[in-house]
């Protein structure tokens, strides 16, 4: 199935693995990079706090660790998990894009100067993308595949604020529009659940970003971790997470219903790393059960990606 396509078989959805046989005829692997970047909603600049969700160990191997490995290093051990195929390097950890240029750019080169790396992938804030930054990262888009994500989260800028985002929506138009601008493959990334949100407004996310044209979307359940202001409020019984996948799954189906066919998925829900730093919702499904879920979901649904993307 080529996204795009007027019509798609129910249960279809355009996954990452899809785009990338479609642009390399092969297999990418993404290996996770921390590269010791911070993050200006941690180190001061906006607040000291974080994000209310975020506790980037829970994510990140590299990020739990007290010493990093170079970047080379973390390629190499990435590679050995997954020999004999093509790689994207996947600056995860913080944001990626908050230091200086020689260090962006040290930091960039050294990952792209390891064979079969045929690109890159950027974890970052819409706040933090200024010109000379993306100037950078498009002379890299002319040869390597790259990929800015973006962490929205949401729309509304009612949550942003609640959850000490430390930016609004605009400053995602803002960056998005720039980025797109120069040629680079867009991919934002939004929370489902995040207290005080309903259906209806997570679904007008979901619109935004076809209005806005991105080009991917990861999809993450709201998760409570340790060591995070929202464990404190989770713990205090200031909202609720979903329960069981089944409560999750006919709400991903909606997104995706909703959700541009041209869009490519990234992801369909969180992940950690380490368990014993999440409090809720502890489910027993790993990625690719929940990948067949959605997917026998649709099927009964008799329903793919973008069948009510028309309406938006």
């Amino acid at each position: 199935m080529i996204a795009g396509t007027q019509d798609a078989p129910p249960g279809w959805y355009y996954r990452l693995s899809e785009y990338f046989k479609d642009k390399f005829c092969q297999p990418v692997y993404k290996i996770p990079i921390d590269a010791g970047f911070t993050c200006p909603n941690r180190d001061g600049t906006i607040s000291h706090s974080g994000c209310s969700f975020c506790y980037n160990p829970s994510f990140s191997y590299q990020s739990a660790r007290t010493e990093h490995n170079s970047v080379k290093e973390q390629i190499r051990q990435g590679k050995s998990k997954k020999p004999g195929s093509l790689y994207l390097a996947y600056f995860q950890s913080y944001t990626n894009t908050y230091a200086s240029i020689d260090k962006l750019k040290a930091m960039y080169n050294e990952a792209l100067e390891v064979p079969d790396i045929v690109g890159m992938s950027i974890a970052t804030r819409p706040d933090c993308v200024p010109e000379e930054v993306l100037n950078l990262i498009q002379g890299y888009s002319k040869n390597k595949l790259v990929w800015l994500e973006y962490g929205l989260q949401t729309k509304h800028d009612q949550t942003l604020l609640a959850i000490n985002r430390g930016h609004d929506y605009n400053a995602f138009i803002k960056a998005l529009h720039k980025t797109q601008a120069r040629g680079i493959e867009t991919c934002a990334h939004i929370i489902l659940g995040l207290p005080g949100e309903t259906k209806p407004m997570m679904i007008e996310t979901i619109k935004a970003l076809n209005r806005l044209n991105v080009n991917g979307v990861k999809f993450h359940h709201l998760q409570v971790i340790e060591q995070t202001i929202m464990a404190k409020q989770y713990k205090e019984k200031m909202f609720k997470t979903f329960k069981t996948l089944s409560e999750y799954i006919p709400l991903l189906a909606d997104c995706i219903e909703h959700l541009n066919k041209n869009i490519v998925i990234h992801r369909l829900a969180s992940q950690v790393v380490d368990r014993k730093l999440l409090i809720a919702p502890h489910w027993p499904e790993s990625s690719g059960q929940i990948a067949s879920i959605l997917t026998s979901e649709l099927v009964a649904r008799q329903s793919w990606q973008g069948k009510m993307s028309l309406e938006n």
